[in-house]
């Protein structure tokens, strides 16, 4: 388990990160960490994600209550607390607007054909959420139907959600998300997708079950070995 100031230095080189790609801009964004059952770290509102210092970020309860902290809490809290409940196993969320990935969200379409096999392998599909007013509970319940059975969501007129058991691991979903937008829009620019075919995604999707347990079980050796 990472330290609490481990968490605050990788929050802050990730929104660094993604200010620098292009990921983000101005004050966009916000990433997360689960620090246990009840609190969360999670970046403030209204401040460049990329000019963060570690004593920006604020620690909320499991209801986005300040507990530590001067700035504001991100007004997209509430986002990131759905997640959380939803999935158990997550413990780092991204949210980003990467440009060809938030381009196929605001022209209305989903990143949800098997075109690459290592995104298959990695991500599956990207389903496309209708739109909803950020920073309201209409985005969460937007969200709510797709959390479950996916680790990256597009969310329309608006950007990328990612998640993953561990922050690296949201972050790295984040780029995937852009790199396979930005393929698929070269193969609808040629005029083609050649999707796998079923019995194709079904082998990558048992790979995926696969390595997905593997690394499952390598976590609770860690839990094990560290109780």
């Amino acid at each position: 388990m990472m330290t609490l100031i481990e968490q605050r230095e990788r929050i802050v080189r990730y929104g660094r990160t993604l200010y620098e790609r292009g990921f983000i801009a101005a004050t966009d964004g916000n990433i997360s960490a689960r620090l246990d059952s009840n609190r969360l770290l999670i970046t403030p509102t209204c401040m460049c994600k990329g000019w963060m210092k570690e004593d920006d970020l604020v620690i909320v309860d499991m209801n986005g209550r300040r507990l530590e902290g001067t700035r504001s809490v991100s007004s997209e809290v509430a986002m990131h607390l759905l997640i959380y409940r939803m999935r158990p196993d997550v413990h780092g969320i991204v949210h980003a607007h990467p440009p060809t990935a938030t381009g196929f969200a605001a022209a209305g379409f989903a990143l949800d054909k098997p075109l690459i096999s290592e995104i298959v392998l990695t991500l599956g599909a990207v389903p496309l959420a209708p739109y909803a007013c950020p920073g309201t509970d209409e985005l969460s319940n937007a969200l709510k139907p797709f959390v479950a059975d996916h680790n990256a969501i597009l969310m329309a007129n608006h950007g990328v959600v990612t998640y993953a058991d561990n922050l690296e691991q949201a972050f790295m979903h984040m780029e995937t998300v852009e790199h396979l937008a930005k393929i698929s829009l070269v193969a609808r620019s040629l005029g083609q997708q050649n999707v796998l075919n079923e019995e194709e995604v079904k082998k990558l999707a048992a790979i995926r079950r696969q390595m997905e347990a593997a690394r499952n079980n390598g976590h609770r050796i860690v839990e094990a070995v560290n109780s």
